[in-house]
Protein backbone atom coordinates (compact mmCIF):
# COMPACT_ATOMS: atom_id res chain seq x y z
CA UNK A 1 0.00 0.00 0.00
CA UNK A 2 3.14 2.28 0.83
CA UNK A 3 4.65 1.56 -2.24
CA UNK A 4 1.59 2.08 -4.50
CA UNK A 5 0.79 5.06 -2.95
CA UNK A 6 4.49 6.63 -3.33
CA UNK A 7 4.69 5.36 -6.88
CA UNK A 8 0.83 7.21 -7.33
CA UNK A 9 2.78 10.01 -5.78
CA UNK A 10 5.78 9.93 -8.16
CA UNK A 11 3.07 9.97 -11.70
CA UNK A 12 1.04 13.39 -9.87
CA UNK A 13 4.17 14.96 -9.75
CA UNK A 14 5.51 13.69 -13.17
CA UNK A 15 2.72 15.12 -14.28
CA UNK A 16 2.43 18.29 -12.55
CA UNK A 17 6.03 19.24 -14.07
CA UNK A 18 5.30 18.35 -17.31
CA UNK A 19 2.10 20.54 -17.37
CA UNK A 20 4.34 23.39 -16.10
CA UNK A 21 7.24 23.30 -18.30
CA UNK A 22 4.68 23.03 -21.14
CA UNK A 23 2.90 26.36 -19.68
CA UNK A 24 6.28 27.71 -19.62
CA UNK A 25 5.56 30.82 -22.01
CA UNK A 26 2.92 31.80 -19.57
CA UNK A 27 3.39 34.28 -16.96
CA UNK A 28 1.32 32.52 -14.45
CA UNK A 29 2.09 31.04 -11.66
CA UNK A 30 1.90 27.48 -13.47
CA UNK A 31 4.68 28.64 -15.72
CA UNK A 32 8.21 26.51 -15.28
CA UNK A 33 10.54 28.30 -12.81
CA UNK A 34 8.47 30.89 -11.11
CA UNK A 35 8.35 31.69 -7.48
CA UNK A 36 4.37 30.56 -7.59
CA UNK A 37 4.86 27.45 -9.14
CA UNK A 38 8.18 26.40 -6.54
CA UNK A 39 5.57 27.33 -4.00
CA UNK A 40 3.16 24.93 -5.37
CA UNK A 41 5.69 22.06 -6.32
CA UNK A 42 6.42 22.39 -2.68
CA UNK A 43 2.87 22.02 -1.72
CA UNK A 44 2.40 19.30 -3.61
CA UNK A 45 5.23 17.58 -2.19
CA UNK A 46 3.54 17.75 1.30
CA UNK A 47 0.09 16.80 0.34
CA UNK A 48 1.94 13.72 -2.31
CA UNK A 49 3.82 12.33 1.15
CA UNK A 50 6.81 12.80 -0.50
CA UNK A 51 9.79 10.88 1.31
CA UNK A 52 13.15 12.47 2.40
CA UNK A 53 15.93 10.26 1.25
CA UNK A 54 19.34 11.84 1.44
CA UNK A 55 20.92 13.12 -1.43
CA UNK A 56 17.24 12.36 -3.27
CA UNK A 57 16.42 15.17 -5.94
CA UNK A 58 13.72 13.54 -7.79
CA UNK A 59 9.42 13.62 -7.50
CA UNK A 60 8.75 11.43 -4.38
CA UNK A 61 12.13 11.14 -2.64
CA UNK A 62 14.26 14.41 -1.70
CA UNK A 63 15.76 15.80 0.68
CA UNK A 64 15.85 19.38 2.06
CA UNK A 65 17.67 21.26 -0.92
CA UNK A 66 16.80 18.44 -3.64
CA UNK A 67 12.77 19.46 -3.00
CA UNK A 68 14.11 22.95 -5.21
CA UNK A 69 16.63 21.39 -7.46
CA UNK A 70 13.59 18.59 -8.35
CA UNK A 71 11.62 21.59 -9.57
CA UNK A 72 13.77 23.88 -11.32
CA UNK A 73 17.23 21.86 -11.28
CA UNK A 74 20.22 24.33 -11.79
CA UNK A 75 24.33 24.68 -11.21
CA UNK A 76 23.69 25.01 -7.42
CA UNK A 77 22.64 21.19 -5.95
CA UNK A 78 23.41 21.81 -2.32
CA UNK A 79 21.76 24.46 0.44
CA UNK A 80 24.24 26.59 1.21
CA UNK A 81 25.57 27.17 -2.65
CA UNK A 82 21.99 27.63 -3.42
CA UNK A 83 22.05 30.57 -1.30
CA UNK A 84 25.38 31.50 -2.21
CA UNK A 85 24.12 31.60 -5.83
CA UNK A 86 21.01 33.48 -4.97
CA UNK A 87 20.35 36.89 -7.07
CA UNK A 88 18.52 38.43 -3.82
CA UNK A 89 18.98 37.84 0.15
CA UNK A 90 18.21 39.24 3.59
CA UNK A 91 17.77 38.27 6.89
CA UNK A 92 14.43 37.06 7.83
CA UNK A 93 14.50 39.22 11.42
CA UNK A 94 14.25 42.13 9.54
CA UNK A 95 11.26 40.87 7.38
CA UNK A 96 10.49 39.01 4.76
CA UNK A 97 9.28 40.33 1.34
CA UNK A 98 5.26 39.11 0.34
CA UNK A 99 6.64 36.50 -2.13
CA UNK A 100 5.91 33.05 -3.07
CA UNK A 101 8.55 30.49 -3.75
CA UNK A 102 11.12 32.23 -1.97
CA UNK A 103 14.13 29.97 -0.57
CA UNK A 104 14.88 29.57 2.68
CA UNK A 105 17.97 28.75 4.63
CA UNK A 106 19.18 28.31 8.46
CA UNK A 107 22.39 26.22 9.52
CA UNK A 108 22.30 23.11 7.69
CA UNK A 109 18.75 23.25 6.15
CA UNK A 110 16.92 25.03 3.70
CA UNK A 111 13.27 24.91 2.29
CA UNK A 112 10.61 26.76 0.62
CA UNK A 113 8.55 29.95 1.94
CA UNK A 114 4.77 29.44 0.43
CA UNK A 115 3.19 32.83 1.35
CA UNK A 116 1.18 33.98 4.44
CA UNK A 117 3.81 33.24 7.48
CA UNK A 118 4.03 29.48 6.04
CA UNK A 119 6.80 26.91 4.78
CA UNK A 120 7.61 23.63 3.47
CA UNK A 121 10.85 21.67 3.83
CA UNK A 122 12.05 18.23 3.51
CA UNK A 123 12.94 17.63 7.09
CA UNK A 124 14.77 14.07 7.84
CA UNK A 125 13.62 10.29 7.64
CA UNK A 126 11.38 10.00 10.91
CA UNK A 127 8.88 13.23 9.59
CA UNK A 128 9.50 13.64 5.65
CA UNK A 129 8.00 16.53 4.03
CA UNK A 130 6.73 19.31 6.57
CA UNK A 131 4.12 21.91 6.29
CA UNK A 132 4.40 24.61 9.36
CA UNK A 133 4.50 28.40 10.21
CA UNK A 134 7.47 30.46 9.21
CA UNK A 135 8.75 30.60 13.05
CA UNK A 136 8.71 27.00 13.77
CA UNK A 137 11.92 25.96 12.16
CA UNK A 138 13.67 29.20 13.61
CA UNK A 139 14.94 29.90 9.87
CA UNK A 140 17.73 32.74 9.23
CA UNK A 141 17.81 33.77 5.90
CA UNK A 142 15.55 34.16 2.24
CA UNK A 143 17.03 34.40 -0.65
CA UNK A 144 15.63 34.05 -4.28
CA UNK A 145 16.73 30.44 -6.09
CA UNK A 146 19.38 31.57 -8.65
CA UNK A 147 17.37 29.32 -11.49
CA UNK A 148 13.81 30.77 -10.82
CA UNK A 149 12.62 34.01 -12.32
CA UNK A 150 10.48 36.18 -10.11
CA UNK A 151 7.79 38.50 -11.49
CA UNK A 152 8.34 42.13 -10.64
CA UNK A 153 4.73 43.09 -11.92
CA UNK A 154 1.68 41.90 -12.90
CA UNK A 155 -0.71 39.20 -12.20
CA UNK A 156 0.16 35.99 -11.09
CA UNK A 157 -1.64 32.66 -10.34
CA UNK A 158 -0.96 30.52 -6.84
CA UNK A 159 -2.72 27.89 -5.49
CA UNK A 160 -6.06 28.41 -7.38
CA UNK A 161 -6.27 32.15 -6.57
CA UNK A 162 -4.87 35.49 -8.16
CA UNK A 163 -2.35 37.74 -6.58
CA UNK A 164 -1.20 41.36 -8.07
CA UNK A 165 2.53 42.17 -7.73
CA UNK A 166 3.95 45.79 -7.55
CA UNK A 167 7.99 45.90 -7.23
CA UNK A 168 8.43 42.76 -6.69
CA UNK A 169 5.58 41.81 -4.15
CA UNK A 170 2.15 41.37 -4.33
CA UNK A 171 -0.09 44.00 -2.59
CA UNK A 172 -2.80 43.64 0.17
CA UNK A 173 -5.20 45.22 1.67
CA UNK A 174 -6.00 47.27 -1.24
CA UNK A 175 -7.63 47.97 -4.51
CA UNK A 176 -6.38 48.13 -8.07
CA UNK A 177 -8.32 49.05 -10.91
CA UNK A 178 -6.50 47.24 -14.47
CA UNK A 179 -7.80 47.03 -17.62
CA UNK A 180 -11.17 49.35 -16.28
CA UNK A 181 -11.86 46.77 -13.16
CA UNK A 182 -11.30 47.22 -9.87
CA UNK A 183 -9.99 44.46 -7.78
CA UNK A 184 -9.83 44.47 -4.42
CA UNK A 185 -7.30 42.38 -2.11
CA UNK A 186 -7.37 40.73 0.78
CA UNK A 187 -4.70 40.73 4.16
CA UNK A 188 -3.27 37.63 2.29
CA UNK A 189 -3.39 39.26 -0.92
CA UNK A 190 -6.23 37.47 -2.99
CA UNK A 191 -7.82 39.16 -5.80
CA UNK A 192 -11.42 39.18 -5.01
CA UNK A 193 -11.86 38.49 -8.83
CA UNK A 194 -10.46 36.68 -11.48
CA UNK A 195 -8.60 38.84 -14.06
CA UNK A 196 -10.01 38.69 -17.49
CA UNK A 197 -6.15 38.88 -19.11
CA UNK A 198 -4.22 37.79 -16.32
CA UNK A 199 -0.88 38.81 -18.78
CA UNK A 200 -1.49 42.33 -18.47
CA UNK A 201 -0.48 45.15 -15.42
CA UNK A 202 -1.46 48.08 -14.40
CA UNK A 203 -1.85 50.62 -17.27
CA UNK A 204 -2.71 53.39 -15.45
CA UNK A 205 1.04 54.81 -14.97
CA UNK A 206 1.47 54.34 -19.34
CA UNK A 207 0.51 57.60 -20.44
CA UNK A 208 2.33 58.57 -24.21
CA UNK A 209 2.91 62.13 -25.58
CA UNK A 210 4.37 60.72 -28.49
CA UNK A 211 1.01 61.74 -30.80
CA UNK A 212 1.33 65.48 -29.68
CA UNK A 213 3.61 66.33 -32.76
CA UNK A 214 0.69 65.03 -35.01
CA UNK A 215 -2.32 67.72 -36.07
CA UNK A 216 -4.63 64.94 -36.68
CA UNK A 217 -5.04 63.61 -33.07
CA UNK A 218 -6.18 66.33 -31.34
CA UNK A 219 -9.46 64.52 -31.35
CA UNK A 220 -7.84 61.76 -29.77
CA UNK A 221 -6.02 63.99 -27.30
CA UNK A 222 -9.36 65.41 -26.14
CA UNK A 223 -11.00 62.20 -25.88
CA UNK A 224 -7.84 60.72 -23.93
CA UNK A 225 -8.10 64.47 -21.69
CA UNK A 226 -11.90 63.48 -20.89
CA UNK A 227 -11.27 59.73 -19.95
CA UNK A 228 -8.49 60.53 -18.08
CA UNK A 229 -10.49 63.33 -15.96
CA UNK A 230 -13.03 60.55 -15.31
CA UNK A 231 -10.00 58.94 -14.07
CA UNK A 232 -9.41 60.90 -11.41
CA UNK A 233 -13.34 61.88 -10.91
CA UNK A 234 -13.25 58.08 -9.90
CA UNK A 235 -9.89 58.43 -7.73
CA UNK A 236 -11.49 61.43 -5.84
CA UNK A 237 -14.47 59.52 -5.00
CA UNK A 238 -13.04 56.10 -3.83
CA UNK A 239 -10.81 58.70 -1.91
CA UNK A 240 -13.87 59.97 -0.36
CA UNK A 241 -15.75 56.91 0.18
CA UNK A 242 -13.45 53.93 0.68
CA UNK A 243 -14.29 50.39 -0.70
CA UNK A 244 -12.26 48.45 1.85
CA UNK A 245 -13.33 49.29 5.37
CA UNK A 246 -10.59 47.73 8.66
CA UNK A 247 -10.01 48.70 11.92
CA UNK A 248 -9.31 52.11 12.58
CA UNK A 249 -11.68 53.80 9.78
CA UNK A 250 -14.64 55.47 10.31
CA UNK A 251 -18.09 56.82 8.50
CA UNK A 252 -21.46 56.21 7.42
CA UNK A 253 -20.80 52.86 6.21
CA UNK A 254 -19.07 51.74 8.90
CA UNK A 255 -22.10 52.88 11.08
CA UNK A 256 -24.28 51.08 8.69
CA UNK A 257 -22.17 47.92 9.00
CA UNK A 258 -22.64 47.89 12.96
CA UNK A 259 -26.40 48.43 12.25
CA UNK A 260 -26.45 44.82 10.40
CA UNK A 261 -24.31 43.26 12.03
CA UNK A 262 -26.19 44.54 15.33
CA UNK A 263 -29.12 42.80 13.61
CA UNK A 264 -28.03 39.39 12.83
CA UNK A 265 -26.25 38.81 15.99
CA UNK A 266 -23.01 39.29 15.92
CA UNK A 267 -22.65 42.74 17.27
CA UNK A 268 -23.78 43.79 20.80
CA UNK A 269 -22.11 47.41 21.11
CA UNK A 270 -22.69 50.72 20.45
CA UNK A 271 -23.22 51.88 16.87
CA UNK A 272 -20.69 54.78 16.84
CA UNK A 273 -19.18 54.67 12.84
CA UNK A 274 -15.81 53.71 14.43
CA UNK A 275 -14.45 50.39 13.27
CA UNK A 276 -13.00 49.33 16.29
CA UNK A 277 -11.88 45.93 17.63
CA UNK A 278 -15.23 44.80 19.02
CA UNK A 279 -16.54 45.28 15.21
CA UNK A 280 -13.60 43.72 13.51
CA UNK A 281 -14.56 40.56 16.48
CA UNK A 282 -18.12 40.46 14.93
CA UNK A 283 -16.89 40.71 11.22
CA UNK A 284 -14.27 38.21 11.41
CA UNK A 285 -17.70 36.04 13.15
CA UNK A 286 -20.24 36.54 10.11
CA UNK A 287 -17.05 36.26 7.56
CA UNK A 288 -16.92 33.04 9.29
CA UNK A 289 -20.11 32.25 8.99
CA UNK A 290 -20.65 33.52 5.58
CA UNK A 291 -17.67 31.31 4.09
CA UNK A 292 -16.18 34.46 3.02
CA UNK A 293 -12.32 35.07 3.33
CA UNK A 294 -11.77 36.16 6.87
CA UNK A 295 -9.26 38.55 7.44
CA UNK A 296 -11.66 41.09 9.36
CA UNK A 297 -12.03 43.47 6.52
CA UNK A 298 -14.83 44.63 4.94
CA UNK A 299 -14.90 44.62 0.90
CA UNK A 300 -16.69 43.09 -1.93
CA UNK A 301 -18.40 40.46 0.75
CA UNK A 302 -20.89 43.41 2.27
CA UNK A 303 -22.88 41.90 -1.11
CA UNK A 304 -23.34 38.76 1.23
CA UNK A 305 -23.69 40.52 4.49
CA UNK A 306 -26.31 42.54 3.09
CA UNK A 307 -28.21 39.81 1.69
CA UNK A 308 -31.92 38.47 2.76
CA UNK A 309 -29.84 34.78 3.01
CA UNK A 310 -27.21 36.08 5.21
CA UNK A 311 -26.70 33.68 8.04
CA UNK A 312 -27.72 35.11 11.28
CA UNK A 313 -25.34 34.32 14.77
CA UNK A 314 -27.81 31.70 16.01
CA UNK A 315 -27.61 30.04 12.76
CA UNK A 316 -23.98 30.31 12.56
CA UNK A 317 -23.26 29.03 16.00
CA UNK A 318 -26.05 25.71 16.02
CA UNK A 319 -23.76 25.04 12.12
CA UNK A 320 -20.62 25.06 14.33
CA UNK A 321 -21.18 22.94 16.99
CA UNK A 322 -22.26 20.71 14.33
CA UNK A 323 -19.34 20.98 11.92
CA UNK A 324 -16.39 21.60 14.64
CA UNK A 325 -13.98 19.77 16.36
CA UNK A 326 -13.23 19.94 19.99
CA UNK A 327 -8.91 19.69 21.13
CA UNK A 328 -8.52 17.62 24.03
CA UNK A 329 -5.73 15.79 26.43
CA UNK A 330 -4.22 13.40 23.52
CA UNK A 331 -4.78 15.03 20.54
CA UNK A 332 -1.96 15.82 18.08
CA UNK A 333 -2.24 17.92 15.11
CA UNK A 334 -1.63 21.12 12.98
CA UNK A 335 -4.51 22.95 15.01
CA UNK A 336 -3.07 21.58 18.37
CA UNK A 337 0.48 23.20 17.21
CA UNK A 338 -1.65 26.42 16.34
CA UNK A 339 -3.05 26.52 19.63
CA UNK A 340 -0.10 26.31 21.24
CA UNK A 341 1.31 29.55 19.31
CA UNK A 342 -1.41 31.45 20.43
CA UNK A 343 -1.08 30.74 24.03
CA UNK A 344 2.17 31.21 23.79
CA UNK A 345 1.85 34.50 22.48
CA UNK A 346 -0.96 35.65 24.85
CA UNK A 347 1.74 34.03 27.92
CA UNK A 348 -0.14 30.79 28.78
CA UNK A 349 2.26 28.11 27.30
CA UNK A 350 6.18 28.72 28.47
CA UNK A 351 7.00 25.49 26.66
CA UNK A 352 8.27 24.57 22.29
CA UNK A 353 4.98 24.03 20.68
CA UNK A 354 4.80 19.92 19.22
CA UNK A 355 1.16 19.62 18.47
CA UNK A 356 0.56 17.64 20.93
CA UNK A 357 -1.72 18.19 23.76
CA UNK A 358 -0.35 17.50 26.92
CA UNK A 359 -0.36 18.08 30.43
CA UNK A 360 1.31 21.80 29.93
CA UNK A 361 -1.17 22.56 27.02
CA UNK A 362 -4.40 21.61 29.37
CA UNK A 363 -3.42 23.90 32.08
CA UNK A 364 -2.52 26.59 29.69
CA UNK A 365 -6.18 26.31 28.17
CA UNK A 366 -7.77 25.70 32.16
CA UNK A 367 -5.57 29.24 33.24
CA UNK A 368 -6.73 31.21 29.61
CA UNK A 369 -10.48 30.19 30.10
CA UNK A 370 -10.03 31.78 33.79
CA UNK A 371 -8.56 34.76 32.81
CA UNK A 372 -11.19 34.96 30.08
CA UNK A 373 -14.42 34.20 32.24
CA UNK A 374 -14.94 31.03 30.86
CA UNK A 375 -15.66 27.54 32.05
CA UNK A 376 -11.85 25.89 32.90
CA UNK A 377 -12.88 22.70 31.38
CA UNK A 378 -9.42 22.12 29.73
CA UNK A 379 -11.02 21.59 26.38
CA UNK A 380 -10.84 23.73 23.40
CA UNK A 381 -14.35 23.93 22.26
CA UNK A 382 -15.93 26.62 19.84
CA UNK A 383 -15.86 29.34 22.12
CA UNK A 384 -12.88 29.11 23.63
CA UNK A 385 -11.31 28.73 20.23
CA UNK A 386 -12.93 31.50 19.31
CA UNK A 387 -12.06 33.51 22.28
CA UNK A 388 -8.57 33.07 22.07
CA UNK A 389 -8.55 33.87 18.38
CA UNK A 390 -10.56 36.87 18.68
CA UNK A 391 -8.98 40.94 18.74
CA UNK A 392 -10.34 40.82 22.40
CA UNK A 393 -8.57 38.03 24.01
CA UNK A 394 -7.28 38.31 27.20
CA UNK A 395 -3.36 37.91 28.12
CA UNK A 396 -1.99 36.33 31.06
CA UNK A 397 -1.14 39.70 32.46
CA UNK A 398 -4.90 40.89 31.67
CA UNK A 399 -4.18 43.15 28.56
CA UNK A 400 -5.97 42.42 25.17
CA UNK A 401 -2.94 41.86 23.23
CA UNK A 402 -4.45 40.31 20.34
CA UNK A 403 -4.60 43.97 19.23
CA UNK A 404 -1.04 45.09 19.22
CA UNK A 405 0.54 41.79 18.66
CA UNK A 406 -0.10 40.92 14.67
CA UNK A 407 -1.71 37.23 14.44
CA UNK A 408 -1.46 35.66 10.61
CA UNK A 409 -2.98 32.29 11.45
CA UNK A 410 -6.28 31.14 11.04
CA UNK A 411 -9.31 32.79 12.91
CA UNK A 412 -11.95 29.64 12.04
CA UNK A 413 -12.13 26.68 14.04
CA UNK A 414 -10.57 24.04 11.84
CA UNK A 415 -13.06 21.60 10.14
CA UNK A 416 -13.10 17.89 10.90
CA UNK A 417 -11.52 15.53 13.95
CA UNK A 418 -8.13 15.78 15.49
CA UNK A 419 -6.40 12.58 15.58
CA UNK A 420 -7.05 10.43 18.60
CA UNK A 421 -4.42 8.71 20.88
CA UNK A 422 -4.81 5.93 23.60
CA UNK A 423 -4.12 7.13 27.07
CA UNK A 424 -3.24 4.60 29.81
CA UNK A 425 -4.44 5.15 33.36
CA UNK A 426 -7.18 7.48 32.47
CA UNK A 427 -8.81 7.40 35.45
CA UNK A 428 -5.54 9.03 37.00
CA UNK A 429 -5.69 11.35 34.50
CA UNK A 430 -8.87 12.24 35.55
CA UNK A 431 -8.15 12.68 39.08
CA UNK A 432 -4.96 15.19 38.17
CA UNK A 433 -7.30 17.07 35.84
CA UNK A 434 -10.20 17.77 38.08
CA UNK A 435 -7.50 18.29 41.20
CA UNK A 436 -6.18 20.68 38.48
CA UNK A 437 -9.36 22.77 38.16
CA UNK A 438 -9.92 22.72 41.93
CA UNK A 439 -6.48 23.95 42.85
CA UNK A 440 -6.72 27.02 40.02
CA UNK A 441 -10.29 27.93 41.09
CA UNK A 442 -9.03 27.73 44.72
CA UNK A 443 -6.15 29.77 44.01
CA UNK A 444 -8.00 32.67 42.55
CA UNK A 445 -10.94 32.77 45.04
CA UNK A 446 -7.79 32.76 47.96
CA UNK A 447 -6.30 35.52 46.67
CA UNK A 448 -9.87 37.41 45.83
CA UNK A 449 -10.29 37.02 49.34
CA UNK A 450 -7.07 37.79 50.82
CA UNK A 451 -6.39 40.96 47.99
CA UNK A 452 -6.46 44.49 50.35
CA UNK A 453 -7.03 46.59 46.77
CA UNK A 454 -10.79 44.64 46.18
CA UNK A 455 -13.53 47.24 45.63
CA UNK A 456 -15.95 44.79 47.05
CA UNK A 457 -14.27 44.16 50.35
CA UNK A 458 -14.57 47.08 53.22
CA UNK A 459 -11.43 48.28 54.73
CA UNK A 460 -12.06 47.21 58.32
CA UNK A 461 -12.47 43.56 57.19
CA UNK A 462 -9.11 43.15 55.24
CA UNK A 463 -7.22 44.79 58.56
CA UNK A 464 -9.65 42.10 60.55
CA UNK A 465 -8.16 39.81 58.65
CA UNK A 466 -4.99 40.89 58.60
CA UNK A 467 -4.61 41.02 62.37
CA UNK A 468 -6.07 37.61 62.76
CA UNK A 469 -3.31 36.28 60.67
CA UNK A 470 -0.31 38.18 62.56
CA UNK A 471 -1.96 37.00 65.99
CA UNK A 472 -2.38 33.63 64.65
CA UNK A 473 1.47 33.60 63.24
CA UNK A 474 2.75 34.37 66.65
CA UNK A 475 0.17 31.72 68.05
CA UNK A 476 2.34 29.17 66.23
CA UNK A 477 5.69 30.83 66.37
CA UNK A 478 5.30 30.42 70.73
CA UNK A 479 3.74 26.82 69.95
CA UNK A 480 6.62 25.57 68.44
CA UNK A 481 8.97 27.50 70.71
CA UNK A 482 7.47 25.72 73.78
CA UNK A 483 7.02 22.53 71.99
CA UNK A 484 10.92 22.28 71.22
CA UNK A 485 11.71 23.42 75.19
CA UNK A 486 9.35 20.68 75.84
CA UNK A 487 10.95 17.87 74.33
CA UNK A 488 14.68 19.10 75.40
CA UNK A 489 13.38 18.68 79.13
CA UNK A 490 12.26 15.27 78.64
CA UNK A 491 14.49 14.32 76.47
CA UNK A 492 17.48 15.20 79.16
CA UNK A 493 15.29 13.58 82.23
CA UNK A 494 14.77 10.19 80.01
CA UNK A 495 18.46 10.38 80.24
CA UNK A 496 19.25 11.20 83.40
CA UNK A 497 16.91 8.07 84.39
CA UNK A 498 18.85 5.98 82.49
CA UNK A 499 22.18 7.36 83.83
CA UNK A 500 20.46 5.93 87.32
CA UNK A 501 19.17 3.20 86.34
CA UNK A 502 22.78 1.65 85.51
CA UNK A 503 24.41 3.28 88.40
CA UNK A 504 22.34 1.56 90.69
CA UNK A 505 22.71 -1.77 88.63
CA UNK A 506 26.35 -1.42 89.02
CA UNK A 507 26.11 -1.06 92.54
CA UNK A 508 24.34 -4.14 93.29
CA UNK A 509 26.34 -6.16 90.88
CA UNK A 510 29.29 -5.24 92.98
CA UNK A 511 27.55 -6.02 96.06
CA UNK A 512 26.89 -9.39 94.75
CA UNK A 513 29.87 -10.11 93.55
CA UNK A 514 31.59 -9.43 96.53
CA UNK A 515 29.46 -11.58 98.80
CA UNK A 516 30.00 -14.51 96.99
CA UNK A 517 33.93 -14.15 96.91
CA UNK A 518 33.48 -14.20 100.67
CA UNK A 519 31.10 -16.77 101.34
Amino acid sequence: MQRSKKIASVLLSVTMLSGACAAAGSTTAHASGTGAGLAEWALNAYYSGWSYVYGGATPGTVDCSGLIYSYCGGNARGGDSQLYASSESGYISNGIPRVHGLGLHMDGHVGVYIGDGMAVDARNDDEDVCYDTLDYMGWTQWYKVGAIDYIENGWEQFNGDYYYYENGEYIVNTSRTIDGTTYYFDSKGRSSDTPSNPSSSNSSSSSSSSDNSSSDSSSDNSSTNDDSSSTEEVKEESQTEPSLYKNGDEGDEVKKIQERLKELGYYTGEVTGKFDDVTEAAYIQFQQAAGVAVDGISGTDRDVLYSDDCPTYTDAQALLAEQTPTYQLGDQSNAVLTIQNRLAILGFFNEIATGYFGETTLQAVEAFQLANNLEATGIVDQATYQAMFSATALSNNGYALATSVEYTGPYAMPQGGSSQFVLQNTQNQNYAHSAAVVASAANKVTKKALSNTSADAPVFFSAVVKRNLNVGLWFVVVLALLSVFGGVFIIKNVKASKKARRARSKKSYTRVKTEARYW
